[in-house]
């Protein structure tokens, strides 16, 4: 009890002091994070909306697809980027194995899914709403997939942020293709379970506290941006 209570206070006295590496290892996993998610939301948002609008053969094994890809074990994303970027692989030549790019990658390809569903669960009933509006005006596709966009964009705002609550989390993937290189790929989640493992638990603690604020607040954003508590839904 009293390690562990020694190394709460070493924990918060690395939060108080601004710990040099504490203070690397939280932004670079900012850095890396919010990089995946404005890639990841630049093609999910655009595809949720598209599904919501577009009627075509394959449209319902799409959304099926999307929503079983949601519940994709990352440290398989880890293991195909690894080797689509290794040597021996396709994309080997450009050398991004170990390194940010290559974790920005892996995170891309786990948050897409998750954020493309849950946007096109919002834009569908919101697309049923403007249905009969959009089509009287004659307007194009392109249009009516701008229309969803825009008005949906607190909802959209909300799957974002989910995506951001998946990608700061994730360590298998980013274990894998990252390889928790000090000063160059080692991020909160790798950090933390590399420090437990030394037995570094003030450090450990410390990227933990940091790691649950960033979650607290990624949850609290949701639910104000939702107006969850307003509207009796909490």
């Amino acid at each position: 009890m009293t390690d562990l209570w020694a190394g709460l206070c070493q924990a918060f006295w690395l939060l108080v002091t601004l710990d040099a590496d504490l203070v690397e290892i939280t932004l670079r996993s900012l850095r890396v994070t919010l990089t995946a998610l404005a890639i990841a939301c630049a093609i999910a948002l655009p595809l949720a909306a598209f599904l919501a609008v577009r009627r075509f053969r394959l449209r319902r094994a799409t959304i099926a697809v999307l929503n079983a890809l949601m519940g994709l074990p990352p440290v398989v994303v880890g293991l195909v980027v690894y080797v689509f970027l290794s040597r021996a692989g396709p994309f080997g030549v450009f050398g991004l194995l170990f390194t940010p790019t290559a974790m920005i990658i892996a995170q891309v390809i786990i948050v897409v899914p998750l954020v493309a569903s849950v946007a096109h669960q919002s834009l569908r009933e919101l697309w049923s709403d403007y249905h009969d509006l959009l089509i009287s005006m004659n307007t194009t596709q392109f249009q009516r997939i701008q229309a969803l966009l825009w008005d949906g964009r607190r909802a959209l705002l909300t799957a974002a942020l989910a995506g951001f609550g998946r990608a700061i989390g994730e360590v298998g993937a980013i274990m894998v293709v990252g390889g928790n290189i000090d000063h160059a790929t080692r991020v909160l989640t790798t950090a933390i379970a590399l420090e437990t493992g030394k037995g570094e638990f003030a450090m450990a603690l410390g990227l933990g506290f940091v790691l649950i604020a960033l979650a607290i607040a990624v949850n609290l954003a949701i639910h104000w941006l939702g107006r969850t508590e307003s509207e009796g839904r909490w």
